[in-house]
């Protein structure tokens, strides 16, 4: 068994391997497989088959510099949605205890306790003091 594990080393050596753009691609690539199997349309096995082969030769390339910067695209895209997606999780998760409000000066998102009527808090980026209304 070790030896397996170092041949596999070794090929590997100098190659990209995986990262965030090939999980996103595997999601897309079961996404296709799952439409096909709903559907029946030879498309999708098509695009399935053509992320597979684009996932592999991402994998497996040596040409490491071009694959990061693949990543890094993708990531610049990304970052945003899954911070959108991760503040409207935390925002349900946390609905009975705190409420989430925009500094007006430097627009991070404050995560403030729950208290009915209007308080003044100030913001831990830039000190700015502002006043916070919660209704409910």
């Amino acid at each position: 068994m070790q030896n397996w594990k170092y041949k596999l080393a070794a090929f590997m050596y100098g190659r990209y391997g995986t990262d965030a753009l090939y999980y996103a691609l595997f999601a897309v690539w079961f996404l296709l497989h799952v439409l096909f199997a709903f559907t029946g349309e030879w498309i999708f096995t098509a695009l399935s088959f053509s992320v597979l082969l684009f996932m592999t030769y991402r994998v497996f390339s040596k040409n490491t510099s071009r694959r990061r910067k693949e990543n890094e695209a993708f990531l610049k895209l990304w970052r945003p949605i899954a911070a959108w997606w991760k503040l409207g999780l935390c925002r349900i998760r946390d609905a009975r205890t705190a409420v989430y409000r925009k500094c007006p000066q430097c627009k991070a998102v404050l995560k403030l306790p729950r208290r009915r009527g209007r308080h003044t808090t100030n913001c831990p980026r830039c000190a700015h003091r502002f006043d916070v209304q919660v209704l409910f």
